[in-house]
């Protein structure tokens, strides 16, 4: 199995609306901000990341949001220059740049190729006009196809993201969108389950009875045409929700679900570093203008940098680990937690029909099993 590798991963808080079901840190600033400033503050808390964690090679970059193609190309330059200049970077490295569709334009996406990023993903969400509506999308269906094609005609590898399970929605349409969406001849897609997250207007909406979400018998069915479908494109899950065409798997992602070391730079970024030995948890104020400020006197927007335990690791890693269709090392499990998962667990999940060994030493959650992840989680982790 490859190693994880070194990520870097870049925040870009700001958006032109905040979408009703999203609780990403994500602001809205119809004042505008002053860039220049965020591009010294980046930087800056680069560097700072790199003394934490120095003489890493970067093996992938991922500039997420927010609505990171709402920067100046100029600045993404700034910013990769800046992690080239504290890290040595892979030749091969994967540079990913989120984009929505209604802030693209051809001379913007060539000067993101041109200052080095090679992937783009776009957040198409929907091929159906009144749901794009409803998940509070600015973008129409015309203006999502033409940036995926504009994409396709500029960076070497591209990804789009689709919501499904939204009110109201039939398996049958969802396969007849999802066939759609897949003949554009797209090599990695993201398909996201809608959750009701709390803290957001469509949590406000579910409780009030105002949005449906698919009951749970619905819910499966969706789930079970998006396996079959992506499977017969050539497109199978290598994660719960991420499908892709084979050599297409998001780099930068599986250095997260693969268990390995990131930085996480910006507003509301969280990062895993292993500083002198110690694996540390560490996480940046969320707040755009607190977190410049911060950055300017001390460096770093830190607020939190505290070391994991064992057993925490052994948590995160199955939590992580366990997304995957490749599945976990139980002898890196052990090295992590200091601990075995107990063999009579897994036994009865294999029973069940949940998991499978593969060999003596891995182990991965089976198709019937990753519907119910989170149960299978926490039983092998307690």
């Amino acid at each position: 199995m490859s190693e994880p590798g070194f990520g870097v991963y870049v925040h870009w808080p700001f958006c032109a609306a905040k979408c009703p079901y999203c609780d990403f840190n994500s602001h809205v600033r119809h004042m505008g901000w002053d860039e220049p400033r965020f591009l010294a503050a980046f930087r800056r808390e680069i560097a700072h990341m790199a003394g934490l964690a120095p003489g890493r090679t970067v093996s992938s970059i991922f500039i997420g949001g927010g609505t990171p193609s709402l920067m100046l190309p100029e600045t993404v330059a700034g910013i990769l220059d800046a992690i080239g200049g504290c890290w040595s970077v892979d030749q091969g490295v994967e540079v990913t740049l989120e984009a929505n569709p209604t802030s693209v334009e051809a001379d913007r996406f060539r000067g993101y190729r041109a200052a080095g990023v090679n992937r783009v993903s776009l957040g198409v969400q929907s091929l159906q006009p009144d749901d794009l509506a409803r998940l509070g999308r600015l973008h129409t269906v015309d203006e999502a196809l033409s940036a995926v094609a504009l994409a396709q005609s500029i960076f070497p590898r591209i990804s789009f993201d689709l919501i499904y399970a939204r009110p109201g929605q039939t398996p049958e349409a969802w396969r007849e969108e999802l066939g759609r969406a897949i003949a554009y001849g797209t090599e990695h897609l993201s398909l996201y389950q809608l959750t009701i997250e709390e803290g957001t207007p469509y949590y406000e909406m579910h409780r009030a009875g105002k949005i449906r979400t698919p009951d749970q018998a619905t819910a499966r069915a969706l789930w079970d045409a998006t396996q079959e479908t992506c499977e017969a494109a050539g497109l199978p899950a290598y994660e719960i929700s991420n499908h892709a065409r084979a050599g297409a798997e998001s780099r930068h992602n599986l250095v997260y679900w693969r268990y390995g070391e990131y930085a996480g730079v910006g507003p509301g970024a969280h990062g895993r570093l292993v500083v002198d030995g110690v694996r540390r948890e560490l996480a940046t104020e969320r707040n755009p203008e607190l977190w410049a400020s911060a950055v300017e006197a001390d460096g770093s927007g830190l607020v939190m940098d505290a070391g994991l335990s064992q057993e925490a690791q052994g948590d995160e890693f199955l939590v992580m680990g366990l997304r995957l269709k490749e599945g976990i090392d139980l002898a890196r499990f052990h090295r992590l937690s200091g601990r075995r998962i107990d063999e009579r667990r897994i036994d009865d999940l294999v029973m069940d029909g949940m998991v499978e060994r593969l060999g003596r030493d891995r182990l991965r959650v089976t198709p019937e099993g990753f519907p119910v992840l989170d149960a299978v989680v926490a039983d092998l982790a307690s």
